[in-house]
């Protein structure tokens, strides 16, 4: 029995070889105020998540562990997992995250409140990035500020846009618009599920509140470069919606306008240093390092923006390079190789946005 008896929040958390993560994240759950139960999926893990959910269960009474056993023909792994933890969920609001995420302190009963006196049906903040390697502090924050121009909090939370948008770290959501939009089970086979959900209840007339959520959640998403390059292999085509030419140009923005100027500064200066050039070099030189300066000093407005370190546009260079790079892969999955990987399990991905 729920120490609360108000509680009104079933927490939802698919975990597929999570041992890295899923203690963080119950902890960080269970001392929220509001929630009845936290029920985590364990969608057939190897690893020992399943180890660690028995002994956090004699810790924490809220936590419920139920068991994927196998995936159905037709249904994405983490579709499947959080359907069967909204048909054992009890509670009027339910909220699914992810086992990456950390949920500080009031961050429930915050946005709870928020939602309710904003009237909303589904409420999704974009989580805080943790980038303590050099890969993520590079690719990690630049991927952000692109998507920031491709979904507007504003333009989602507006009911007269038709822009929908939610990230599936974080979708606290009303129960009875859940059921009545099809749930996740209506979204059963896309790989941008929590968009998808986003876009079939904002059809439904139900009002999406979509914000900057570091304050209130932070994450960690990959954990080694491999992983990085798959999700976002697996998400970036589907973020553009499929618009090859959209992808191709942020690809030659990112080269040409982050990459080129920084690479050719270098080059001029290696000539004049070895080969004393006159002064029309030199102009060159001054000319591709004011150009540099200006996209990292605009790289850098962006971050603050956007709640990361300013800091980081150091990393500017680099994370062009891998973004472009990034952003072909992700093409190439979608149009030529047909498929995806994602923890352990691969998709097939023609047809597809």
């Amino acid at each position: 029995m729920c120490a609360d008896q108000n509680a009104r929040v079933s927490v939802i958390i698919p975990a597929r070889n999570e041992e890295v993560n899923i203690a963080r994240v119950v902890r960080s759950l269970a001392k929220q105020q509001g929630i009845r139960e936290i029920l985590v999926v364990d969608d057939q893990s190897a690893d020992r998540t399943g180890e660690i959910l028995a002994a956090l269960q004699a810790e924490i009474p809220l936590l419920r562990t139920l068991r994927v056993e196998s995936l159905p023909e037709g249904w994405l792994g983490k579709t499947h997992a959080v359907v069967k933890g909204a048909r054992a969920a009890t509670g009027d609001w339910l909220l699914f995250t992810d086992a990456d995420t950390e949920h500080l302190a009031g961050s429930l009963a915050e946005l709870l409140q928020r939602a309710e006196d904003e009237h909303a049906d589904l409420l999704s903040v974009s989580p805080g990035q943790e980038t303590p390697t050099w890969w993520e502090k590079a690719v990690i924050p630049f991927v952000y500020v692109k998507l920031a121009s491709l979904f507007r909090f504003a333009e989602v939370s507006d009911p007269h846009s038709r822009a929908a948008a939610a990230n599936g770290q974080y979708v606290l959501v009303r129960k009875e618009v859940y059921e009545r939009s099809g749930g996740h089970e209506a979204v059963k086979a896309e790989i941008l599920e929590d968009v998808e959900l986003a876009r079939k209840i904002k059809a439904l007339g139900g009002k999406l509140l979509f914000l900057p959520g570091a304050r209130w959640v932070r994450t960690r998403m990959y954990h080694s470069f491999r992983e990085m390059w798959q999700g976002w292999t697996k998400n970036l085509y589907l973020l553009y919606q499929g618009n090859l030419s959209k992808m191709l140009a942020a690809v030659a923005s990112l080269w040409l306008l982050d990459l080129f100027p920084v690479l050719a500064f270098i080059a001029a200066c290696l000539w004049i240093a070895f080969v004393r050039a006159g002064g029309a070099v030199t102009l060159m030189a001054l000319g591709l390092f004011l150009l540099a300066l200006a996209r990292q000093w605009n790289y850098g407005r962006a971050l603050g923006h956007w709640g990361f370190d300013p800091i980081l546009a150091s990393y500017q260079p680099i994370g062009a390079a891998l973004l472009g790079a990034l952003l072909l892969g992700s093409v190439r999955a979608y149009r030529a190789t047909g498929s995806i990987e994602w923890k352990g399990r691969h998709y097939a991905t023609k047809g597809k946005g």
